[in-house]
């Protein structure tokens, strides 16, 4: 094949895959994630807002990547044992959902409303992936999306040890709230 050929087929290549990759997607650096933890000795609860989502519409494929360093304690010493003796942060820093909304085609994110989603995927923490489905929403209002979701795991699970002499301070199961803002993603953003 000569020059000018490979150089035609990349191209035609490069626009049929383009097409795809203009599909609809939607985008945040600064989803808030929390979680709570209620046991009977001592409620803790911890806030991030620099959590990275990514949403393709026409798929209904989700990402979502956060730094677990990013989480904030009202209490610092919290925060050191949380990051060093729990999470091990410095070994494992994110934590990752890849997944999807499987129910896409019942969203409308151009149209004002609030839309149930359900979503299934691969959660991992502390290098730990376990298979989730939860269920969350997606609000539209005036070109505003918002998305929505509030589940639990199991620390066991995700294989978090917890000290004997604190066992009781901190709950098996853990809440974790989701809300990001999801702007369009524009080519070259």
């Amino acid at each position: 094949m000569s020059i000018q050929k490979k150089a035609i087929f990349i191209i035609f290549a490069a626009l049929i895959m383009g097409s795809s990759l203009n599909a609809q997607k939607y985008f945040t650096r600064e989803g808030k994630v929390s979680f709570f933890s209620d046991a009977p000795m001592e409620k803790i609860e911890a806030r991030n807002s620099k959590a990275t989502v990514v949403v393709d519409a026409e798929t209904g494929k989700m990402e979502f990547a956060v730094l677990i360093k990013a989480f904030q304690f009202e209490k610092a010493l919290m925060q050191e044992h949380f990051n060093e003796n729990y999470m091990e942060s410095n070994q494992y820093p994110k934590a990752l959902f890849k997944g999807a909304v499987t129910n896409m085609d019942a969203i409308n994110l151009g149209k004002d409303g609030e839309y149930s989603a359900k979503v299934k995927g691969e959660l991992t923490i502390h290098g730990v992936t376990n298979e989730i489905e939860t269920t969350g929403k997606f609000s539209v209002k005036g070109g505003n999306i918002v998305a929505t979701s509030s589940f639990t795991v199991l620390v066991a699970d995700y294989k978090i040890e917890i000290p004997a002499v604190v066992r009781d301070n901190i709950a098996k199961e853990v809440r974790i709230d989701i809300e990001a803002a999801l702007q369009e993603l524009k080519k070259g953003s």
